[in-house]
Order: structure tokens, then sequence, then C-alpha cells
């Protein structure tokens, strides 16, 4: 199965361009689906065959699929701040849906979909493990919500239609080659250039990106179908986060500190306001704070969030041009070594 051609669906994104650049170093014959207006530069000048379409075209993906042995699934829609959530759910769970019934029509091996870190429920008795579910009676913004039905179609389609599948709950990433960039890695940018007035202290279960794809990657191999794993190595604060961008890139850090209390009613109120004006505001409550699963690793030897934080810099530092850029010709050199099992495992 890990010899066989893998298809990765995203491979424009953050992650699924890492997954792609991995797969290529190891010697994989990979192909990548990719939009027409979609930006390729993190795989440009890769050997990779390209078939252009879209997760929400079921002919296109077909055409993709056919042949592939493994489908690395890294398609999302990440604009939470979204005053209509339509698009999420149409990306996010038709989409899904729509790779789900190709994949299973052509009979693909192994079916590896990144999921979130945020469908990870909130545990009372200590750190979250993949048992814990988010309460389907929880208030919970749209694009959660998207993400959640994604992850909750793909588990039923293990389970009751045989898809030969598994899920992996990726925390926070960060590194080189956030070309978009994600939302986070905007606010690593603007802290590394120096602009960012205020830090706050919400933030996530985080991962350097290199050892997030690395996991993807075992899981095509020693993941159980039917599963899901939570891909995280620390607690990384946004505080944390913007101080070390704005250190590593020897810019000024965040002047000012703002609890969380404050900064979760600043944006609630800020919301509220862009709502009633019709404007989009990519202040959102997603962005401000998210759940504190503190959960187990999913592999052992993970380069840790900090480092990756380090990486982009620096390579942001030698590109010049103030984005994450990945060494053109550089092969990614993940350090995850172990096999990928559940934190609740043993």
């Amino acid at each position: 199965m890990a010899n066989g051609k893998a298809l990765v669906l995203g491979a424009s994104g953050f992650l699924g361009s890492h997954v792609t650049r991995q797969l290529v170093d190891a010697g994989r014959d990979v192909r990548i689906l990719v939009r027409a207006t979609s930006n390729t530069r993190a795989s440009d000048g890769l050997a990779i065959e390209r078939r252009t379409g879209d997760v929400l075209d079921p002919p296109s993906l077909r055409a993709a699929m056919e042949g592939c042995s493994t489908v690395f699934h890294c398609v999302v829609d990440t604009r939470a701040w979204l005053h209509d959530p339509a698009p999420l759910f149409r990306v996010n769970v038709v989409g899904l849906r729509n790779a789900i019934d190709t994949a299973l029509a052509v009979q693909v091996k192994r079916f590896v979909f990144t999921s979130t870190i945020g469908t990870i429920g909130r545990s009372a008795a200590g750190p979250a493990t993949e048992h814990d579910e988010i309460d389907p009676s929880e208030d919970v913004p749209a694009y959660v919500r998207s993400r959640v039905e994604a992850e909750r179609l793909f588990l039923a389609s293990c389970a009751q239609r045989g898809l030969p599948g598994l899920a992996l709950c990726v925390g926070n990433t960060y590194g080189a080659g956030d070309y978009g960039p994600t939302p986070l890695g905007a606010l690593v940018q603007r802290a590394a250039k120096g602009v960012m007035l205020f830090s706050w202290d919400g933030g996530g279960p985080s991962v350097g990106i290199e050892d997030a794809a690395r996991a993807l990657i075992l899981a095509e191999t020693t993941g159980r179908i039917g599963e899901r794993y939570i891909i995280a190595e620390r607690w990384l604060s946004f505080r944390d986060l913007l101080e070390r961008a704005a250190h590593e890139a020897g810019a000024r850090p965040p002047l000012w500190h703002v609890p969380t209390g404050v900064m979760d009613a600043s944006i609630r109120v800020i919301e509220t306001f862009a709502r009633l004006l019709r404007v989009e505001t990519r202040a959102t409550p997603v962005a401000i704070s998210q759940q504190d699963t503190r959960s187990g690793i999913a592999h052992t030897r993970p380069r840790d969030s900090p480092t990756a934080i380090a990486l982009a810099i620096m390579c942001a530092n030698r590109s010049g041009s103030g984005a994450f850029a990945l060494p053109r010709h550089a092969p990614t050199k993940a350090t995850a070594t172990s096999e990928v099992v559940p934190a609740h495992a043993t």
C-alpha cells in the first residue's frame, strides 16, 4: 500500500503541500488534485502528476482517484469569519462526502482524513483523548460544527460502508511554507514584522507542520481503520507564539497583553457590529480561543512547535519576501519516527 500511487487532495494548502513534499522525498509516486485557481507555489518543481479539479466536482475526483491506492484528504475551508457558513459546510462536508463516495467506488486501499483538534471534546476527568466527543447540545461556531459533522460522516462511513480510512485530529500547525497564509500563519507573520500591538492567552494544542505531515504518512501504514488520532505536541498560547515569533525575527514584541476575558468580550462586540454592518472580520471567537484539550501526543519525537516557528522565521528572512518559504529544492526532514497510536492506547 505504501508503495502505491498516492493522491493528495488539498495539495496547495499548508499541510497538504508538506504531505506532498514528504511523499516525493520518500520516492513515492504522487498525484495531486488542485483547482485551476489554486496557488501551487508550494509544489512547483516537485516530480508529481497534477490533475485539475475540485472536491465539489465528482467526475474530476474520480478521474484523479483512479489508479491510486491511498488518498490523503487535506481539503478544508478555514474561513471561520464568514457570516454565511454555507461555503464551510459545502467544502468541509459535501466535498468530503464526494471524496468518500469516489474512494469507495474506485476501491482505494487507504483514506487518510485530516480532521482537527477542534472536534475533541472537553474532559472533566483530566486530559482529553480521542474518546472525548463534543456535546451535540454545545453551542459551537459554525466552522467547528462543519468540522464535527465532517468527521462524524467520515467515521460513520468507515463503520457502516467499509471505507478503509482513519482520521487525524491535527492541532495548530506552524512552520515554513505557509504561503496562504493560514489565519494563524498570518499572526506569526505580523509578529515577525513587529506590527502586533498586543497578545493574549488563548491558544491550542500545537505541532510543527513537518511532523503533522509525517503523522499523516505514518497513519497510512500504522493507523487502525475507523480510529481517530490526536496529532499535537504541546499547548501553545498565542502570547508565547507571538512573542517567540518576534524574538526569532529580531522584531519588537507585542506592546500589551490583553486578558483572555477582555479579549473574548471585545471580539464578540466586534463580531456583532461586523454582522450589523455586513462586513467580514477575521477577529472571531474561534480565532481567539480554542479548546484546551491538553491531549496525548500521537508520535514520540516531534520537532516542537517553538522550533517550527523559528524555522518559519528563518526561511522568511532567507526569502526576503515575508512569506515563510521553503528552500526550493531542499528535502523536508521530519523527526517523528514511531508508530501512530491513539493517546489512550497501550
